[in-house]
């Protein structure tokens, strides 16, 4: 009986890691956008601990292709700063060539922060380069007990996702981006639909998975159980 304690712990063990959330990335929502477009840039940061919430967010911009402009927009409870740096070779922009860009946005808490179990987003307004395919943020979250998080990991072409991926941007024409979200900047009245993800849409996402991660264990006792007695021999 003790092998099939044994057995039934690194089972739950195992099945408790393969299970492990994968939501909980910093990540951009939605995470495509047309070239040369203005387009809107939403960080959706996640509190990942229980003990701590997230109290600040840097995100690094792009140095190889160069964002001129960054403008924030007002989250209740937060700051933002924008350092800028000064490139090399002009950015053109619709207002003319500049030699500065955009190096770091920052927010910071006012109050407590994202407490735990719940995510914030973070919203900047930019005009994309026109000549790459993607650009990467790598971000740093700080919580309230001094810790960070790195997010810069980056995800080599057909392999696995790394523990702490930096956030990317997918660049594509207009005619591949055309079925998807619009982020351009609201003007006027003019009213723009964002996919913005619900907490209760997590919350539920949750569930489903505890769900199925308990079918998958008794499923698995049961197997280990019918397996140690299906190798006993009946009495003579």
């Amino acid at each position: 009986m003790r092998r099939i304690g044994t057995a039934i712990v690194v089972a739950f063990a195992a099945v408790f890691v393969a299970a492990a959330p994968a939501w909980a990335h910093v990540k951009l929502n939605p995470d495509t956008a047309e070239k040369g477009s203005d387009a809107v840039l939403n960080f959706v940061v996640p509190n990942e601990m229980d003990n701590a919430t997230t109290v600040k967010l840097q995100v690094q911009f792009p140095h190889d292709h160069p964002i001129a402009e960054a403008l924030t927009e007002p989250v209740a409870g937060w700051t933002a700063s924008v350092t800028m740096f000064h490139t090399a070779q002009p950015v053109q922009t619709d207002d003319g060539p500049v030699n500065d860009a955009v190096d770091t946005v920052t927010w910071t808490a006012t109050g407590s922060g994202i407490a735990v179990g719940n995510f914030q987003q973070f919203s900047v307004s930019v005009g994309l380069p026109d000549d790459t395919d993607s650009l990467l943020f790598p971000a740093v979250q700080t919580y309230s007990n001094k810790q960070t998080v790195s997010w810069i990991e980056t995800t080599p072409p057909g392999g696995q996702e790394p523990d702490h991926p930096a956030p990317v941007l997918t660049l594509t024409s207009g005619s591949e981006s055309s079925a998807t979200t619009p982020t351009s900047t609201p003007s006027g009245n003019a009213t723009v639909t964002v996919n913005t993800a619900k907490k209760s849409d997590v919350d539920n996402a949750k569930t489903i998975g505890i769900i199925a991660l308990i079918v998958a264990v008794v499923a698995l006792i049961f197997g280990i159980l019918g397996f140690v007695f299906g190798r006993r021999k009946p009495a003579a």
